[in-house]
């Protein structure tokens, strides 16, 4: 598994030939980051002005992040493991109508695995940034810079895994269901850039 190697060892995976991992691994890992900065800007004993209200509203966002954290962490492996599906389904025999009908079948399974689980990374980073705004408005104002990275991050990891969504919907050929993950993923981006926007500016 991806997630169980050094930090080289994955960066050099990357920077490889081979199609995995690729962009969509990448995005889950930027975004598992972004969740853990938050995280820790949320877990830190100092609130902003260490009142009660605040370290509870901290302690919640939290849980909640170190959660969405292993959320994405589990969706490094899943994009990878993603495109390996549509790489496997066009390696397909297609010697026969049989085939054929198989192979396609396959091809279009693989594609809809490899379309909803950017949207996955994408949910999860958009619920990251919106468990965040509680480490931005009552962490420690020490480690505001931390809470902007995190921001940073998570943005830049949903706009990201969008790009996979977008590359993938044109395959799809349940044109119902090509809109669904076409508007999702178009909502959540569009969420991702305004929460970040309220952050940062």
């Amino acid at each position: 598994m991806l997630i169980d190697r050094t930090l080289p060892s994955f960066l050099d995976a990357i920077s490889s030939a081979e199609p995995t991992p690729g962009g969509g691994s990448a995005a889950a890992l930027a975004g598992a980051t972004g969740a853990a900065l938050l995280a820790m800007v949320a877990g830190m004993p100092k609130t902003r002005t260490n009142a009660i209200v605040e370290r509870e509203a901290l302690d919640q966002a939290h849980t909640e992040l170190l959660a969405l954290q292993e959320t994405l962490v589990q969706l490094i492996d899943r994009d990878a493991s993603a495109y390996d599906l549509v790489v496997a389904a066009f390696r397909k025999p297609k010697a026969t109508d049989e085939d054929k009908v198989e192979r396609k079948a396959a091809i279009q399974d693989a594609t809809r695995v490899a379309t909803e689980v950017p949207v996955d990374t994408m949910r999860a980073c958009v619920a990251a940034m919106r468990a965040g705004l509680a480490s931005v408005a009552h962490g420690n104002p020490s480690a505001a810079s931390d809470g902007k990275v995190g921001f940073r991050l998570l943005m830049a990891a949903a706009l990201s895994a969008k790009d996979n969504v977008d590359i993938n919907l044109g395959g799809l050929t349940d044109l119902a269901l090509q809109a669904r993950l076409k508007e999702e993923s178009e909502q959540l981006a569009a969420q991702a850039v305004a929460l970040h926007a309220d952050v940062l500016g």
